[in-house]
């Protein structure tokens, strides 16, 4: 090689290495780092993490705060005032020269676990690479073991390894790819992972008032939820509120032979199932008096962006085998934008093999309310109450007595969760704009803008308690399992979410 093209070289070098854009370089490390990036994430999901699970909570928290020392960060734990609140883990790095503050999000309880509901060989809290979901015949990766290469499309399958310890994971690794990139950071960053949201976020509210300063940011990026079931990134400006109702209809005060009793005694299933069936028509239209009235319609730019988003309707019913979907006609992301009424789950006595031919003695069912800009969760709430009322039932917050068994002939228990309304951001708010197109610069098509998601966060509490503007950049599957059995994240889509974050992260 001569002189004159040594020269040449040392000359292009560094022009190559600087003309790679800052999402390239992320790449790169990310590639360089698999092997490790993924034990640690592994070591994270064998922690058991429900959300009443308070002592492997704490150690969840603890772990995280380990994450961030490891990657420069200063972390502290944030509790509220009321003793024994399960906290949310903070960290903070400030920037000289810096002009906004960007605070990322995410969750690190779960969902309860049935461990007898998972596929064959998978458990809640032993994370295992397979195949595939296990309902599309997934097998688990028997031969991997650590340092072997990593196929971005198997699924990494455990409990919270979608929902949400993918946010932790993807935005700690996400700074820390920038930091030993050399890449400058333009926005001082705060990181806040909370313990409590999959039971409400109870002690929210407390843990921002008393920690108000600390938390102030010009805005929040929330990584929760799936992206757009074409597998698009997505932006959402909105969330829906949340409440569940627990409702109980009484029968006799003990289980009779239906044989002796049938035609007699009242039937609390089948009071149940007639009270349930009264609150929608044939349409899958809420009937309850009021249960529209208050919902704030969408403005033109948010209809625009409602308009752009891909239609997946005919792969989610061939996939989920649904010939016709409810909803009567109208789009799916439409209906995404209306409040629900849904019943998560009804139960009295028993089927199946332990079935028994008895009128049993009460009726049980859960309703999950979701809410649109507009709707208020108590009067909401109230709303569905009158309804049972003019069923004629009497309503208790309690079991009854004798006195009123006797002297009402419809009783139900009416108990409410711990709720929260919805939120939506305007979606021309700059800094906003600003997370689109650092979004965008990841992705090689266009990505999903949506106004409102269909899942539910307590962000009306971060506008209400902080003043803050919040947006949602989901990074995981929309086949994820989340909340049920064989909860799996794909691995692609983790790898994405490394860079997505740093993308942000990078926004001036």
């Amino acid at each position: 090689m001569s002189v004159k093209t040594s020269l040449l070289l040392l000359i292009l070098l560094p022009v190559s290495v600087f003309a790679q854009t800052p999402q390239q370089r992320v790449r790169q490390y990310r590639q360089a780092q698999e092997t490790a990036l993924m034990d640690e994430y592994r070591e994270f999901l064998s922690i058991p993490n429900v959300s009443a699970d308070s002592v492997n909570i704490r150690k969840n928290a603890a772990f995280i705060l380990q994450m961030m020392k490891k990657r420069g960060i200063s972390g502290v734990l944030l509790d509220g005032p009321t003793p024994g609140s399960t906290p949310a883990v903070f960290g903070e790095v400030r920037v000289p020269g810096a002009k906004k503050t960007l605070v990322f999000y995410a969750h690190y309880d779960g969902q309860p676990v049935n461990p007898k509901q998972w596929g064959e060989g998978l458990q809640p809290f032993v994370p295992v690479f397979i195949t595939a979901p296990v309902e599309q015949g997934g097998k688990i990766i028997t031969t991997y073991k650590s340092g072997d290469p990593i196929d971005p499309n198997w699924r990494l399958s455990g409990r919270g390894s979608a929902d949400d310890k993918a946010g932790v994971m993807t935005i700690l690794n996400a700074y820390d790819a920038l930091v030993k990139s050399n890449i400058p950071l333009t926005t001082n960053l705060k990181f806040f992972f909370e313990g409590e949201e999959e039971v409400g976020s109870t002690h929210l509210g407390e843990i921002f008032e008393k920690h108000r300063d600390k938390l102030a940011g010009d805005l929040w990026i929330i990584a929760d939820g799936p992206r757009h079931v074409s597998g698009k990134p997505v932006v959402q400006f909105g969330v829906r509120g949340d409440v569940n109702m627990y409702l109980t209809v009484y029968g006799p005060k003990r289980p009779l032979h239906s044989g002796n009793y049938g035609n007699w005694a009242p039937n609390p299933a089948m009071r149940m199932v007639k009270l349930l069936a009264s609150m929608k028509d044939d349409n899958d239209h809420v009937v309850i008096k009021g249960f529209y009235d208050d919902v704030v319609p969408l403005t033109a730019s948010e209809r625009t962006a409602l308009a752009k988003v891909p239609n997946m309707e005919a792969a989610l019913k061939k996939e989920l085998g649904i010939a016709q979907p409810d909803g009567n006609g109208t789009p799916f992301v439409e209906l995404l934008m209306r409040p629900t009424l849904n019943i998560n789950g009804m139960q009295s006595a028993n089927v199946g093999a332990m079935a028994g031919n008895i009128i049993p003695t009460k009726a049980e069912a859960v309703l999950d309310l979701r809410l649109v800009r507009g709707n208020e969760v108590t009067r909401q709430i109230g709303r569905v109450v009158e309804h049972i009322r003019a069923q004629g039932y009497q309503v208790l917050d309690r079991e009854p007595t004798d006195a009123e068994r006797q002297q009402f002939p419809k009783l139900i228990k009416i108990t409410t969760g711990h709720g929260y309304n919805a939120q939506r951001t305007p979606m021309d708010l700059p800094v906003a704009q600003g997370v689109v197109a650092a979004v965008q610069a990841v992705s090689p098509e266009p990505i999903v803008l949506s106004p409102s998601s269909g899942g539910s966060l307590p962000l009306y509490m971060f506008e209400k308690v902080l003043k803050a503007n919040v947006v949602s950049v989901p990074v995981v599957n929309y086949d994820n399992n989340q909340h049920a059995e064989n909860e799996n994240v794909k691995v692609q889509y983790l790898w994405e979410g490394i860079e997505i974050m740093g993308s942000i992260m990078l926004i001036k």
